[in-house]
């Protein structure tokens, strides 16, 4: 069964940053393209930063890009992403999602909860 894992959000002041982690059962990431996404209340879902499988190059939206960075450990079978300078608007439930392409989301985590004030 396949199973992604989102984890490390939290509780945090504008400007500071924190590090979430996607991991996975069942399913080896290094073979997809993992996304992270968020949706905030009241809000669609939206993407935020991509890694490919093939190349490793990373896309960014306007919203996070300069601020966010996604990497990947293959090793520990794990996709990061760290966030920097947050702000109170990217207070969302952030999800991480696996697919053959970016932006794909053929499989997805339950999510973790990024709150981000003062």
């Amino acid at each position: 069964q396949v199973q992604l894992v989102e984890s490390g959000g939290g509780l945090v002041q504008p400007g500071g940053s924190l590090r979430l982690s996607c991991t996975a059962s069942g399913l080896t990431l290094a073979y997809y393209a993992i996304g992270w996404f968020r949706q905030a209340p009241g809000k669609e879902r939206e993407g935020l930063a991509c890694i490919s499988s093939s190349d490793g190059n990373t896309y960014y939206t306007e919203p996070v890009e300069g601020r966010f960075t996604i990497s990947r450990d293959d090793a520990k079978n794990t996709v990061y992403l760290q966030m920097n300078s947050l702000k109170v608007e990217d207070t969302a439930v952030y999800y991480c999602a696996a697919d053959s392409y970016c932006w794909g989301r053929d499989y997805w985590g339950l999510g973790t909860q990024v709150t981000v004030s003062s």
